[in-house]
């Protein structure tokens, strides 16, 4: 199959063009069967004959694999190997780095309604960030009152609209669908109070409802001003420089992991109001959606935790954060 590298890159491709190229990619270039192809990518064998035919007809599968889309297809499938990943989607990088939320959340919303329409979920958590918020926004009316979202983590005190009680509020709303929320702040001011905040009632019907869930689609934070939860939702007793001296590269679920992605010993790690990450093993689809290079380190570390089994990125992102997964599980040799 020959490539045209002169080609011209949309750099926001439809999620129809997305599904064509991975397609043709895995039928005429990993020899993979229709049935294989449709079960990889939460789809029916008619539809994925319908695209090879049709790439057939069109001349696709001759010229127009673009060589930078080509790139992201052939990256997907090694951090799927490498990681043990259900799914990986990567997408170009944009020039302008203001827009990976927005081509994420896209990519994120279009594999939600994947799940959504070739599964039989019915319980769907979300967490919150910038990312998220594109997601929704992205997403389709849909009808499913079966379906009940909720928040998997408490929330920030302040009232923007990337938290995670208007997440999953408005994500409740495209679905029509029920909505539960975490109601609580992201993080408790002891230990101790967590314990006595998650032993409460309702909480432990909350926590209970967040373990039943089918998919939890989560970001992933760094440890630099960018971060929302540095910005905000950080306690006052604590500061970024405290947290990277004890070896934090970033976030989960508001609990700090190390490079290798095990939670960091610190105090704030068992004060968030959210299920502890071991929990996520549990959970039959998290997704992972994040990018932009300053979370590059963050991802890698979670990619090395294996807590989720879906990664939504960036292609550069992506690059690096295999690139030193890859070389920090060389040194440990594991």
């Amino acid at each position: 199959m020959s490539q045209n590298r002169g080609a011209s890159f949309q750099p926001m491709a439809l999620p129809d063009e997305q599904m064509q190229v991975r397609v043709v990619w895995l039928y005429y270039m990993e020899g993979r069967t229709q049935g294989e192809i449709a079960e990889a990518l939460s789809t029916n064998r008619l539809r994925v004959n319908k695209i090879i035919a049709e790439a057939r007809r069109s001349g696709l599968v001759t010229i127009t694999l673009n060589s930078r889309l080509t790139s992201c297809v052939a990256l997907e499938q090694q951090l799927a190997m490498e990681f043990s990943l259900n799914r990986a989607i990567i997408v170009p990088t944009p020039e302008d780095a203001d827009l990976i939320p927005v081509l994420l959340g896209q990519a994120a919303a279009d594999y939600l309604v994947q799940l959504l329409n070739g599964g039989n979920i019915r319980g769907v958590g979300v967490g919150w960030g910038a990312t998220l918020r594109e997601m929704v926004r992205h997403m389709p009316s849909l009808r499913r009152p079966d379906i009940c979202v909720n928040s998997v983590m408490g929330g920030l005190t302040h009232g923007i609209e990337i938290n995670t009680f208007d997440i999953a509020s408005d994500l409740a709303r495209q679905l029509n669908a029920e909505c539960s929320y975490l109601a609580a702040p992201i993080y408790a001011g002891t230990p101790e109070s967590r314990t006595a905040i998650i032993r409460q009632d309702v909480f432990e019907t909350a926590f209970r409802q967040i373990e039943a869930n089918d998919v939890i689609v989560l970001s992933i934070g760094d440890m630099t001003e960018r971060s929302l939860l540095m910005r905000y939702g950080l306690p006052s007793s604590i500061n970024i420089e405290e947290l990277v001296a004890a070896g934090a590269c970033g976030d989960v679920l508001g609990q700090f992991v190390d490079k290798t992605g095990r939670p960091i010993e610190h105090a704030i790690n068992r004060c968030a109001i959210a299920p502890e990450l071991e929990a996520l093993r549990a959970i039959p689809n998290v997704i992972f959606a994040s990018g932009g290079l300053n979370k590059a380190q963050a991802i890698a570390a979670v990619l090395l935790s294996g807590l989720g089994n879906v990664l939504i990125c960036d292609e550069e992102t992506a690059r690096q954060a295999r690139q030193l997964a890859l070389d920090l599980r060389a040194r440990s040799g594991s």
